[in-house]
């Protein structure tokens, strides 16, 4: 993608001005994908024991000397409970049907739905809708009866936050693991990018794939 990838103790900010340390000396950076949580982004402004963060960044990010693309509060349009309303939102806001279909998700505030998946649990991925990276997960093909009456239990005492999703199979790649080709399960997250001449799909993606075998995925 011809993106530089560097960690918080890369970058230094000067004069609210963000810098990529190289070689050669500072380089200045105009604008950041990043891959920190917001709590950690900057000790300065946030968490004060942060060493993931950049001192000053956030400075930066106000004064207009840097862009950060995915900036930080964003993360409220990556609440799980909106997946269900987007095809919803594709009519709304582009009249239009969504030309890919996302995957079935049952909001588990909605009583009707929670009924529909505790009788069919043991299909269904269950999700924390604030959490990330398989944290606050059940997948029911894979869990226990009771690991589905804890979840149920959970789910009742505060169900705006979680999702119910069948289990869909993710896409598998051939891996070299341990001297030999095995498949494993991959996923891609393309990017597309919105300017004035239109829109853009990047040519390539952050990807990851699961090493350890799995059959629920």
């Amino acid at each position: 993608m011809g993106i530089e990838l560097v960690e918080g103790s890369d970058l230094v900010v000067d004069d609210h001005k963000v810098y990529v340390k190289t070689t050669t000396g500072l380089k200045q950076v105009d604008v950041i994908y990043r891959r920190v949580d917001d709590d950690f982004i900057d000790p300065l402004v946030f968490q004060p024991d942060s060493m993931l963060g950049v001192p000053g960044i956030y400075g930066a990010y106000r004064t207009g000397h840097v862009a950060i693309v995915n900036a930080m509060g964003n993360g409220v349009a990556d609440d799980k409970a909106v997946y269900s309303y987007v095809p919803a939102m594709i009519r709304y806001y582009l009249n239009e049907e969504p030309i890919l279909k996302n995957v079935p998700t049952y909001q588990l505030a909605i009583p009707e739905n929670r009924k529909q998946v505790f009788d069919s649990m043991d299909k269904m991925v269950i999700k924390k809708t604030n959490e990330s990276g398989g944290y606050g997960m059940l997948i029911g093909s894979a869990a226990t009866e009771k690991e589905m009456e804890d979840f149920k239990v959970a789910i009742e005492e505060d169900p705006r936050s979680f999702i119910a999703q069948p289990i869909i199979s993710l896409s598998s790649a051939p891996c070299y693991i341990n001297g030999l080709l095995q498949p494993r399960r991959v996923d891609l997250r393309p990017y597309a990018l919105y300017g004035p001449e239109g829109i853009d799909i990047v040519p390539g993606g952050l990807t990851r794939v699961a090493l350890k075998k799995v059959h629920w995925l």
